[in-house]
């Protein structure tokens, strides 16, 4: 009797410990069976497009929103009552052609005579984009997409010009007009870089999505010899709450001069300052040029050399259409035979700032910019002059420089000129997205 009690105890002990493996069993089924279905989800926009029908399109010339819901079946008075509720989030009256904008319809209504969206979603640019919900509550709001910065090192040796030398090793052109405007424009002529002048850099590249390549983010250093000469340069925020940063060399001077070398990107001199020059079709007599002539293609961007205040911004006689500059009591420049000004007279620029485009207007006979120079009322060639440089960094910053670009530095000279050099591992920066 007692024996067969005991087997029964047993027996039922087996069958629960059997039932609870089963159970775990299930259990771990269904958690992998969850975690198959959260791979399947499609985010984009905040949203899981697996749960919608989808439907995306471009602005089309000519169209306006309340045209676009029409023809996707939303009458007008309420594209006027989404007009009305999101206007102090989003101007439905601003969407610009070319860009795109997506359609989320539910799965049950696609089934109906005249489906009609719940969400327009518009993306006036790569990162941002515009979420207006159509139905129930209408409320529009505006996010971003994820970044992701991704540090990166390059090196190249010119052989013929710096665009050959990067597009040759897969680099974004991007590189170049850094390298050219925002760190070694006050330096290096680039259109003078001669055979065997080579470079390293150490930048970011960023990525909208994790996928989306949108170009290089920044230069965090960069090394170039040219010329017989070793030129580092090294970024820092000399001003962290107006957020101004410069590039300097390795013994804390700015690399910036207080004028650009050139008015454009990549051009050639035409035509140099020559106050004896003759010209056949005048009988070889003296015609002064008091310029410095860039030939470029029409409609390229003139920037301004340096920070000032528009004095001038007109079309006068064989001067075309041209914009002049006040830098200060000293300089002033001016850029002649533009297409068109950007800047109206009394605005301030800065350094760097588009004023125009190059053009054919006024006595040209070819597209080009003429650079003209004033120093103290008297034009004069900007190539002979002492110019001044930008301010130094300060002593109390000095230190705190020199630390911080010390590994950065030993980072650089690491980094060899070799026809097959290995990648260096990339490291990743996210920054989240922000509503």
């Amino acid at each position: 009797m007692h024996l067969k009690k005991y087997v029964a105890i047993v027996f039922i002990a087996v069958s629960i410990w059997a039932c609870k493996d089963d159970n775990s069993a299930e259990k771990v089924e269904e958690k992998e069976l969850a975690e198959i279905v959260e791979e399947e989800k499609i985010l984009e926009f905040g949203f899981n497009l697996k749960d919608y029908e989808v439907k995306r399109d471009t602005i089309r010339k000519g169209d306006t929103f309340g045209e676009i819901m029409g023809r996707h079946n939303i009458g007008y008075p309420q594209i006027f009552q989404i007009a009305e509720r999101t206007k102090d989030s989003f101007d439905v009256t601003k969407v610009i052609p070319g860009k795109p904008f997506t359609l989320l319809y539910s799965k049950e209504s696609v089934n109906d005579s005249l489906p009609s969206p719940e969400t327009f979603i518009y993306q006036p640019n790569q990162e941002q984009y515009v979420v207006i919900n159509l139905k129930d509550s209408i409320h529009a709001y505006t996010s971003r997409k994820p970044i992701t910065y991704i540090e990166k090192t390059a090196t190249g040796v010119i052989e013929n010009n710096i665009s050959q030398t990067l597009e040759e090793k897969g680099l974004s052109q991007r590189l170049a007009y850094k390298m050219a405007d925002d760190i070694y424009a006050w330096t290096i002529d680039f259109r003078r870089l001669q055979k065997g002048d080579r470079f390293k850099v150490i930048y970011t590249d960023k990525y909208i999505d994790d996928t989306i390549y949108a170009g290089v983010h920044n230069v965090k250093a960069a090394y170039f010899e040219h010329n017989g000469d070793s030129l580092y340069a090294f970024q820092f925020e000399t001003d962290s709450i107006k957020g101004i940063r410069d590039y300097f060399n390795e013994d804390a001077k700015n690399l910036r001069r207080a004028f650009l070398k050139a008015p454009v990107q990549f051009s050639r001199i035409s035509s140099r300052y020559n106050l004896k020059r003759r010209i056949a079709y005048y009988g070889y007599k003296i015609r002064p040029h008091k310029g410095t002539d860039f030939a470029a293609p029409v409609g390229t961007p003139i920037m301004a050399t340096a920070n000032g205040t528009v004095t001038e911004s007109t079309r006068r006689g064989g001067n075309g259409k041209y914009v002049k500059i006040r830098h200060n009591a000293t300089y002033s420049t001016q850029y002649l035979h533009m297409k068109a000004q950007n800047v109206k007279k009394g605005q301030f620029v800065k350094q760097g700032d588009i004023i125009g485009w190059v053009g054919m207007t006024g006595n040209t006979g070819g597209p080009h910019v003429c650079y003209r120079f004033w120093k103290n009322g008297k034009q004069v060639d900007p190539f002979k002059q002492k110019l001044p440089e930008a301010e130094p960094i300060s002593d109390s910053l000095k230190i705190k420089y020199l630390d911080y670009i010390a590994p950065i530095k030993q980072r650089l000279d690491n980094i060899f000129f070799l026809e097959a050099e290995p990648k260096e591992k990339e490291n990743s920066i996210s920054e989240n997205p922000i509503s």
